[in-house]
């Protein structure tokens, strides 16, 4: 869930472009807004209407509602915020998370629940693995703490048995893959 905010705190953290405070204040709280504040109003919505037990949603079919209300929050963002001519970087970074999210969609209609844990941590990695490439600087110790976290991740995963070596391979592909296929465009 925090993932994108940590994308967008990296990104002005790290980025060679003059960002003003205005701007950087203003894209973090949109994202904060449709990326944290909305999702958990929708879920507890959720559980109040008895659609949602609990926060892990750990049967498939509970999944559905919350990854449609995301894919549609994360298209507002990449269309009325974050746009390609402004922060290009994070656009495609959003536009892969979209494409993330809706594959984890789809997946709950063929009953294969993919790890939104492993998607996040997975795009976020190659997202600064990415960024280092693109500004040409070298932040192999960010890199390297990325892969450290998604290895931790996937062990917390399996030990807490929220889901099975099948389910966390599935996760981390859905993640990785758009985010791969996206850098052609902002490389």
């Amino acid at each position: 869930m925090f993932i994108s905010v940590y994308a967008v705190l990296l990104y002005f953290f790290l980025t060679d472009r003059y960002h003003t405070y205005q701007e950087l204040f203003l894209v973090t709280i949109q994202v904060i807004i449709l990326t944290i504040l909305i999702p958990i109003s929708i879920f507890y919505f959720l559980m109040t209407l008895g659609r949602a037990n609990s926060f892990m949603l750990s049967e498939i079919s509970q999944r559905k509602i919350p990854l449609a209300a995301n894919a549609i929050l994360l298209y507002i963002l990449i269309t009325e915020s974050i746009r390609i001519e402004l922060i290009p970087e994070l656009y495609y970074f959003f536009f892969g998370a979209l494409v993330s999210t809706i594959l984890a969609f789809l997946f709950t209609f063929i009953n294969l629940k993919a790890s939104i844990h492993m998607i996040g941590i997975s795009s976020l990695t190659v997202f600064a693995i990415g960024f280092s490439l693109h500004t040409q600087t070298n932040h192999i110790y960010l890199v390297a703490f990325c892969l450290l976290l998604t290895g931790i991740v996937a062990t917390s995963r399996l030990s807490m048995k929220a889901h099975n070596t099948k389910e966390l391979i599935v996760g981390f592909l859905s993640g990785i893959l758009p985010q791969i296929g996206l850098l052609y465009f902002w490389l």
